[in-house]
């Protein structure tokens, strides 16, 4: 249980870039969600989807938000990543031809710090959220 007032840790943020992309995407095709599997290639980068289109699994866990939508990642791939801060970013070039951004010619990647001394402790003592009951 956080202390009251303590907000929850903030795992996942977006560069002003990756905000504005994301608005005009939210614009034309509706709530959206980002999810990061893990594994080679393109399951490693973080992909978009409409809300409608993609099933949050049970042990997926969610981030928190990204320019109002949510943020989740596989569970397996969650404990790689549990003590990293990620900031969505866009750069040019083309990634998966699944993820909403693709036919823009650009695409949306993560990068990384180690959370700070503090930031860990935390990470290692709030829960973690399962599940699509946050979307």
């Amino acid at each position: 249980m956080r202390p009251k007032g303590l907000m929850a840790l903030e795992r996942v943020t977006a560069t002003p870039a990756a905000v504005d992309l994301i608005e005009r995407l939210e614009a034309q095709h509706g709530p959206l969600l980002f999810h990061q599997s893990g594994g080679c290639c393109d399951g490693s980068s973080p992909m978009c989807f409409p809300r409608s289109e993609f099933r949050i699994g049970s042990r997926d866990v969610y981030l928190g938000q990204v320019a109002r939508q949510p943020f989740y990642m596989s569970g397996p791939q969650f404990e790689y990543w549990r003590h990293t801060h990620l900031t969505v970013d866009v750069v040019p070039g083309r990634g998966s031809g699944f993820s909403v951004e693709a036919p823009e010619g650009v695409r949306f990647l993560i990068r990384s710090r180690l959370f700070a001394d503090d930031e860990d402790e935390r990470a290692r003592t709030e829960p973690v959220l399962l599940g699509p009951q946050h979307v």
